[in-house]
C-alpha cells in the first residue's frame, strides 16, 4: 500500500472560502478515480505556516499512483483545484506495508 501525502502553499489571494472549497473538491474528485482507495484533506491547523493545504491518499502500488496520475480526473484535479491556487508543493510516497520490498510496489 502506498501512502502519497502533498503539502502544498497558497497564492495570497486564496482566502479561507476557496481554501474550504479545495478541500470539499479534493475529495469529491479524487475518490472517483478507481485506483485510489482513500483520500484525506484539509486545512492545517496552524494558520502561520506556509503550508496551510495538504491531501493524502491512499493507493495499492507504485504501478497504481502512477496510473492515477494519468487519469482525467486527476488532470481536471490538477487544473481547477492546484494549479489555480498554490504556489509550491511538497509531496511524499509511503509504502505503509512494513513487510512489501519495495521494488515491488
Amino acid at each position: 500500500m502506498i501512502a502519497h501525502i502533498a503539502f502544498y502553499k497558497l497564492k495570497p489571494e486564496v482566502g479561507p472560502e476557496a481554501l474550504e472549497g479545495m478541500v470539499r473538491t479534493t475529495r469529491s474528485l479524487l475518490l472517483k478515480i478507481s485506483e485510489i482507495l482513500s483520500v484525506r484533506s484539509g486545512r492545517n491547523t496552524d494558520e502561520e505556516s506556509e503550508w496551510p493545504f495538504f491531501f493524502s491518499l491512499e493507493v495499492a502500488s507504485m504501478a497504481k499512483l502512477e496510473m492515477m496520475k494519468d487519469d482525467a480526473l486527476y488532470m481536471k484535479f490538477l487544473e481547477t483545484v492546484i494549479r489555480p491556487n498554490t504556489t509550491g508543493e511538497f509531496a511524499f510516497n509511503f509504502e505503509t506495508d512494513p513487510s512489501q520490498d519495495l521494488r515491488y510496489s
